[in-house]
């Protein structure tokens, strides 16, 4: 049985877990993310996820034996660089994922010291609050290239059929200066990059929803809503893990202003 994979919006930092202006900001993604383990055919053997916050020289696997949290925002309220999320690393599976990448030829190195960054925690804190799913995390590969991240992607879909849940944790919209802080009012010309993005995802013909991901630069909007591309590249990886499948929106809503989708392929 194929497990489902998606890219998410993982949100501002701690935001989940922190009071807001409006009360609300953040409650329809955070409540969204709660209900995807419900939504899965079974739980998941273990999960796998391409962080926006991580970037390395070469696609790195993260294997430390019992990964802590790197609190990797800045500014926000004590309590939040409390969080704890001690979930099980999977290292039944750092060979699988070894033998997936040596096929499809691409190299892949090791930190054996790294913790998970909020990219993987704060959305782990939402959909697997006991922490009971073993995660896996790999890097992307800094130059941020599409082409080589529906590669990665590829060479990692037989993990779906081995029930691993593949996450891509970005943002669709991750303009920070445009954010709207303590006001929902949407944002002047952020749509249209947002609607580009949706219907390039769901395409019915995976070749031409890659095709199109792969030039996501010539998009209306596209330099406005990403000025950097680190957030919008774990879409690739999904995108290239879901093989034909299509892609669906699985969520969409409004906060500090941006629209913000999240995708799934089943």
């Amino acid at each position: 049985m194929t497990t489902p994979a998606f890219y998410i919006p993982h949100g501002g930092g701690p935001c989940f877990f922190m009071d807001w202006t409006p009360p609300d900001t953040w409650n329809a993604l955070g409540d969204w993310m709660r209900s995807i383990p419900a939504t899965l055919p079974q739980q998941p053997r273990a999960q796998l996820v391409f962080s926006a916050h991580w970037e390395q020289p070469q696609f790195t696997l993260l294997t430390t034996p019992h990964p802590g949290l790197y609190y990797d925002y800045y500014d926000f309220p004590p309590h939040t660089y409390e969080l704890q999320w001690p979930a099980p690393p999977a290292p039944e599976l750092f060979e699988r994922v070894r033998q997936c990448m040596r096929s499809a030829g691409m190299p892949l190195v090791e930190d054996s010291t790294r913790d998970f960054d909020h990219g993987v925690f704060v959305p782990g804190l939402l959909m697997y609050p006991q922490a009971q799913v073993p995660t896996l995390q790999i890097s992307l590969r800094r130059g941020l290239d599409p082409q080589e991240h529906l590669a990665l992607g590829r060479a990692l879909a037989p993990l779906r059929d081995e029930g691993v849940l593949l996450v891509g944790s970005g943002m669709s919209f991750h303009n920070m200066r445009a954010f709207r802080y303590g006001d929902n009012t949407p944002i002047e010309g952020a749509e249209v990059f947002d609607n580009w993005l949706a219907g390039a995802v769901c395409s019915p013909n995976a070749a031409e929803r890659n095709a199109a991901l792969a030039e996501w630069e010539k998009a209306p909007g596209a330099h406005f809503a990403h000025p950097r591309e680190e957030h919008l590249i774990p879409l690739m990886v999904i995108a290239g893990a879901a093989d034909a499948a299509q892609g669906r929106l699985a969520w969409h809503g409004r906060a500090m202003g941006a629209p913000l989708s999240a995708f799934s392929f089943d």
